[in-house]
């Protein structure tokens, strides 16, 4: 059985006499801190059938499918879902171009019970991009691009619906209570038979499950992806509700992987999504992602479309791209991993809300008799239930997954951009992935990065402050909120690594790869050096720092419930 922790508001704390940069328990246990010799260490207890960590699409998707069968079956279960946002789909943030499959398998008659799936992608735009230039080509029928039968959506509106029709399900849902140790005020512990971790890309949970149970024992390194977005009103005059338009090329050079998308919504105004993914194995520790972003929009191709608009949100989020190699092991005692946690998007279609919703679906449906069995063998211990991972190795996930697995990784070649883009062409849509190879990635990326003595820095334009941004400027439209004093949840191992070694070798890539402000070098007060500064109120929980750190010596924790980024719709 697993004991969940929340936490919630927090209580005074008296201050450390020594500053520190990293003051979290996880670093600075609480019996050797002084903020902690008056607080009260104890807990409320509280029992349910099934826990799930993380109300995304995934989380959602399997407490629905449980409460479906309960219901079907006439069976009492208890199901409670603990999400971190203020409110479900405050930290949801997805392109997004949505296959409706799993969907529909949920809700036949989600069109009648108002899902926010308004637009249907009716055109189609693929382009390389030259600084001044493009080059189209085409969709053909079955390549990983062609989007018809999909629809653009605003992800975080699809997550508050879906916690709508979990709620008249009778899930019990609990946003604003990060699950982890404890923070503060000890929060309530929750006991389950089995426990969903749903937390999305890179959760903080699910690291501590791979090392716990060796769920990484028999799969490669996870690599990811960081991407940025935001939303723009836009002249009607160049709105074409519907289309969809993606773009590789500049202005990242052929060995860095990374791609952009444009889609036109038609939700009552002239609103477009656009955004800019950079894969996280790329390196030059002068890249910055968010620089990059603002640089592509003044392509004469995507200005044209925002020239006279006004932005209105931003974000960004880490994203999993390791694939079909880098799935891990699912199932432990007590516990099973889901969607976006695990990774199980499509780099190829930059799609994973539809298999991060089946695999919840099939999570509820493999562990919804052994949880409701009469003859349990114990009340309190864990159940486990591998036939969730039987079900999903013969289910469309699975087959998805491993029919594009040696797209991303043939990226590494000699020509880059270019040689997977023929390596595509030839095996994917000819063989539809069926060579009888499996192509590896490169390892972690935070071992990617050369040292800056063996890179040239890259100039970046000044933002306009029309069509390009500064960082703090976009930070403010995310909404993004920490109390002050809480304790960092962005936490450092050892605090002399960012100046002797990050800094020292590579030029200090926190300061560009974050997409928020959060890590700034600063002169120390006395004059003499530099020291980090963590500006932890500015965390968009995108998770870049935790992946990206060349000596991954930062660990992203939970913050407390309710903080983060507060996403309209995103």
């Amino acid at each position: 059985m697993f004991y969940l922790y929340t936490h919630v508001h927090r209580r005074a704390c008296s201050s450390l006499s020594t500053p520190r940069i990293t003051t979290h328990y996880t670093i600075h246990p609480r019996d050797k801190d002084p903020r902690w010799q008056d607080i009260e260490m104890e807990r409320f207890a509280d029992e349910a059938d099934v826990v799930i960590v993380g109300g995304g699409p995934a989380g959602l998707s399997a407490a629905i499918r449980l409460k479906q069968l309960a219901n079907q079956h006439q069976k009492e279960l208890r199901v409670c879902l603990v999400e971190k946002a203020s409110q479900l789909g405050a930290h949801t943030l997805s392109g997004a171009c949505l296959e409706p499959s799993a969907l529909t398998e949920l809700f036949p008659d989600w069109k009648e019970r108002g899902a926010p799936l308004n637009t249907p992608v009716t055109d189609d735009v693929f382009s390389i991009f030259t600084e001044k230039h493009r080059i189209p080509v085409p969709i053909l029928p079955g390549l990983p691009m062609r989007n018809h039968g999909n629809y653009i959506v605003r992800l975080g509106n699809l997550v508050r619906w879906l916690g709508e029709q979990a709620e008249e399900l009778g899930v019990e849902l609990y946003p604003g209570y990060a699950a982890s140790e404890d923070v503060f005020e000890r929060g309530m512990e929750l006991h389950a038979k089995v426990t969903l971790f749903g937390e999305g890309c890179h959760g903080h949970l699910a690291k501590q499950l791979y090392k716990q149970f060796n769920l990484r024992e028999n799969c490669e390194p996870q690599t990811y992806a960081i991407g940025l977005k935001e939303l723009w009103v836009i002249d009607e005059k160049k709105w074409r509700p519907g289309r969809a338009e993606h773009s590789v090329g500049w202005p990242l050079d052929r060995h860095t992987y990374g791609g952009s998308f444009l889609y036109h919504l038609n939700e009552g105004e002239p609103m477009v999504a656009l955004g800019f993914v950079v894969g996280l194995d790329y390196s030059n520790p002068y890249l910055s992602p968010f620089k990059e972003f603002q640089r592509w929009k003044h392509h004469p191709f995507v200005e044209s479309t925002l020239e006279g608009g006004q932005r209105i949100a931003y974000g960004a989020r880490a994203l999993n791209e390791g694939g079909f190699q880098s799935i891990p092991k699912l199932t432990f005692p007590g516990g099973l991993l889901i969607g976006c946690s695990p990774g199980f998007m499509n780099v190829p279609k930059i799609k994973g809300t539809h298999t991060a919703m089946k695999s919840g679906i099939l999570a509820a449906e493999a562990l919804f008799p052994k949880v409701t069995a009469e003859n349990l063998d114990s009340e309190t211990a864990g159940l486990h239930v591998p036939e969730y991972s039987d079900n999903l190795k013969t289910s469309s996930v699975w087959k998805e997954l491993r029919s594009v697995r040696n797209i991303r990784p043939s990226f590494h070649n000699p020509l880059g951009l270019y040689g997977g883009m023929v390596y595509t062409g030839i095996f994917y849509w000819i063989l539809r992935g069926k060579e009888p190879w499996t192509l590896k990635h490169c390892g972690i990326d935070a071992n990617q990065l050369k040292p800056a003595k063996d890179c040239t820095p890259i100039e970046y334009p000044k933002p306009d402050g029309k069509i390009s941004f500064d960082l703090l400027s976009s930070v403010a439209l995310s909404g993004t909120n920490h109390e002050g004093d809480q304790p960092p949840h962005l936490t450092l191992k050892d605090d002399s690594v960012p100046v002797a070694r990050n800094l020292a070798i590579y030029d200090g890539p926190e300061q560009r790869f974050c997409p928020a402000g959060v890590y700034e070098y600063v002169p120390v007060e006395t004059g003499d050096g530099m020291r980090l500064q963590i500006n932890a109120q500015n965390c968009v929980h995108c998770k870049t720092c935790d992946i990206k750190d060349p000596s991954q010596n930062i660990n992203w924790v939970v913050p407390e419930g309710g903080g983060g980024p507060a996403y309209n719709g995103m």
